[in-house]
């Protein structure tokens, strides 16, 4: 093991506490609300007989507690990275039952493991939260915080907010190419149905913003052919598969250009666009530039590049998370997720669009 690359690794780890102390010094502590899927899901899905969970070892193994927390991630996930960011204690699940009184003031994670943006993905999980389903609780969540400080407190509190969402790689991995002919692939060639997802996202994000929310991340896919359990199935030497990286270079651009379009017929940047795949490809085209030893095999799984089935006790497990940019075959490890929120921070027009999270935090503390 070479010794450079800890010290790149330590680096980039010690900018980032540098960037989070600023930022958090920059903003009054703000609510912070997330949607979305496994890459953001907090633990509502230990509330649920599902069998998208994480709550058994080695999930959580770096965790501060060491124990599983229902987030799919050695340790820390990007909500837990953005909430240190503003300044805040990590979101709760919304189904915790500790998220009572004070708590509600932190805000809510109503992510759920499986889902997309339709609501025929993720089926095969049966017990998760769609999307919609989650914007219920987001309205039941700001009943419940009007009964604790009053309507216009709270109204000011969400409109205050800081939201994240992240939608759209299950609607493919977990549906479109699923299963060979799969309904919605019969039903559409893969730049008809992007251009569905799309239209079906931008429902959600108008649907969010009617509910108050005036500051939202809206993420776009990861690099869906890249990850190990796609390896796993599709590549025979090591190389992504190319027909799910097809979808993610379609998506993501026209994630970017419907932002852009709701904002300007808003009159405001309401929406920011996170350019996920651009974060991930930094380190899975070149992994060893940010300490890790590869991008091909998860920490955690069996089979080829451990990209098999899931994350379990009878699972290999690598002994160093921070040298592996994959946890488990879907998800990034810890360290990636720092990387990827740095790039959230204080990431160029190629990563964060029209601005990231820095300037947003900076403008906001002048209103």
């Amino acid at each position: 093991m070479d010794g450079s690359f800890g010290s790149a690794s330590n680096w980039l780890l010690l900018g980032l506490v540098v960037t989070l102390g600023s930022v958090a010094s920059q903003a009054e502590a703000r609510a912070f609300f997330v949607f979305g899927d496994s890459l953001v899901d907090n633990g509502n899905n230990d509330y649920l007989a599902t069998t998208a969970r994480a709550d058994s070892y080695p999930y959580g193994i770096d965790y501060p507690t060491h124990l599983p927390t229902g987030r799919f991630s050695n340790g820390l996930n990007i909500p837990d990275m953005i909430s240190e960011a503003i300044g805040m204690e990590s979101t709760l699940p919304y189904l915790s039952p500790q998220l009572t009184g004070q708590r509600l003031l932190v805000g809510a994670n109503f992510a759920s493991a499986g889902i997309g943006i339709l609501n025929d993905t993720g089926i095969q999980f049966i017990n998760i939260i769609r999307i919609y389903k989650q914007i219920e609780y987001f309205q039941q969540y700001q009943q419940r915080l009007s009964a604790l400080i009053g309507a216009e407190q709270t109204q000011r509190l969400v409109n205050d907010a800081l939201v994240l969402i992240t939608l759209g790689g299950n609607d493919f991995v977990n549906n479109y190419y699923l299963v060979p002919f799969s309904a919605r692939s019969r039903q559409f060639s893969l730049p008809d149905y992007v251009v569905y997802l799309i239209s079906e996202y931008r429902k959600v994000l108008e649907r969010i913003y009617e509910l108050g929310a005036r500051r939202v991340l809206v993420t776009g896919t990861g690099p869906l052919g890249c990850v190990p359990a796609e390896l796993a199935m599709r590549s025979r030497n090591g190389e992504c598969s190319e027909e799910l990286q097809r979808a993610a270079r379609l998506f993501n651009p026209q994630l970017i250009q419907m932002v852009n379009q709701l904002n300007s017929e808003i009159g405001s940047n309401v929406f920011v666009a996170a350019n996920a795949v651009e974060m991930h490809m930094d380190f899975v085209s070149d992994p060893q530039a940010y300490g890790f030893v590869t991008s091909k095999i998860a920490c955690c799984g069996q089979g080829p590049y451990n990209g098999l089935g899931l994350c379990t006790v009878a699972s290999n497990l690598c002994p160093n998370r921070d040298l592996y940019a994959f946890w488990d075959p879907f998800h990034p490890s810890e360290k990636a997720n720092r990387i990827i929120v740095q790039q959230i921070l204080t990431g160029s027009t190629r990563y964060m669009n029209p601005m990231n999270l820095s300037t947003i935090m900076a403008l906001d503390s002048r209103v």
